[in-house]
């Protein structure tokens, strides 16, 4: 029986809706962007070098501000570290959308934009953010916040726009920041308990030095680790239950809060599932669950679930976070039964956190910010119009 001439238009609207629906969820690709620009190509080379590239296509609104290969051979003679190079191309990776147009409507005529430099939370105070100005004669200058308030960078022109998804502009000149191109420690170089000492988890750090658990996160790093470290409030807590186990078993438990690969937030919340950690060996699993709700990423044991409350550092290869529970493997601990919640015993929970250097960044822009393929209110939105449409064609 043949379809009504209004359902039938109901229905190839929804059809023509659902392909621009899926059309708009391709994620962007850099290197692919620059690659048809071969006066970019140093800059391309090294935002793969530094794995920018990588964090750049995991976004979804985003401002890369390429500079010509002249430019960058200005930069390479400093003979800076590849690391220190990050430091300063991702000066270059405004974490917000800035089209051409938008450059010569900014509100009063100037901005400060956040850079991913100053949202991983490496950047000193606001020296990672950058001072755009719509200059007269249609002229727009940058510079680094920490560069004296000097414009020493002028827009060229616009490379690509995907509106609101990624525009790459190229500017004149690299941006000059004293603190983006301080000397950076490598992944060899970096200390894990020193770092965690500093960021309201000494007491784990402890832990970790008294038991020698510290070698194996610390061989580890090069490599690529995640590490989930409850907070001090958090330890203290459980230090009674943790007294109680044998000099293995405290060894094993530490282990247990570290994953020998780099997973940033946004692949926790792509990759759920079990993954095994630091402690897992053949005889014993010693792995967890990872599931998300919305912003919130979960770790599951079948003893307790601790949530992720904050970023201390997210450097590839190296990522760690703090967490409102000390992680209970099966191995160790005895499974709660339903009239025994989980999420008890571990002392205070310390989900109220604040959140780490990088945290909001990462709970707001790298959250719903990195290519990821799904409905956004704006493509719900077009779904339901469609729906509309369709009920009022009938």
């Amino acid at each position: 029986m043949p379809h009504p001439p209004a359902l039938t238009s109901t229905l190839a609207l929804s059809a023509l809706f659902l392909f621009l629906l899926s059309s708009t969820s391709q994620a962007h690709n850099i290197t692919r962007i620059l690659a048809k620009h071969p006066e970019l190509s140093t800059f391309n080379h090294y935002l793969t070098l530094t794995h920018l590239a990588t964090e750049i296509n995991r976004r979804q609104t985003i401002t890369v501000l390429a500079i010509d290969n002249a430019a960058m051979s200005s930069l390479l003679s400093k003979g800076l570290s590849v690391y220190t190079i990050k430091n300063v191309l991702s000066l270059h990776v405004l974490v917000d959308y800035f089209g051409a147009k938008k450059l010569h409507q900014i509100t009063h005529g100037t901005t400060l934009a956040s850079s991913m430099f100053q949202a991983t939370g490496a950047a000193a105070g606001t020296s990672g953010y950058v001072n755009i100005t719509n200059l007269k004669g249609g002229k727009v200058g940058f510079g680094a916040e920490d560069n004296n308030g000097k414009l020493n960078s002028f827009y060229v022109k616009s490379v690509q726009e995907i509106p609101y998804n990624i525009s790459v502009l190229q500017i004149s000149q690299v941006l000059t920041s004293a603190e983006a191109e301080a000397p950076t420690a490598g992944p060899s170089q970096l200390n894990l308990t020193a770092i965690l000492s500093k960021q309201s988890c000494k007491a784990f750090a402890d832990l970790l030095i008294s038991s020698g658990a510290d070698t194996t996160f610390e061989t580890n790093i090069d490599g690529g680790l995640t590490v989930f470290c409850p907070t001090d409030a958090v330890i203290n807590g459980f230090l009674p239950k943790y007294k109680n186990l044998t000099t293995s078993q405290k060894v094993s438990l530490l282990l247990y809060h570290g994953i020998p690969v780099y997973q940033s937030l946004q692949m926790l919340k792509s990759n759920n599932g079990l993954v095994n950690t630091l402690a897992t060996d053949k005889a014993n699993k010693f792995d967890f669950t990872v599931q998300n709700d919305g912003e919130v990423v979960s770790l599951e044991t079948e003893v307790v679930t601790a949530k992720i409350t904050g970023t201390l550092i997210d450097e590839e290869p190296l990522v760690i976070y703090k967490v409102n529970k000390v992680l209970q493997p099966t191995e160790l601990f005895k499974v709660k039964t339903a009239s025994a919640p989980k999420d008890v015993a571990e002392g205070p929970d310390d989900s109220a956190d604040a959140p780490g250097s990088d945290d909001s960044e990462d709970q707001t822009a790298d959250s719903d910010k990195n290519g990821v393929e799904g409905l956004d209110g704006g493509r719900l939105g077009m779904v339901v119009l469609s729906l509309c449409v369709g009920v009022m064609l009938m």
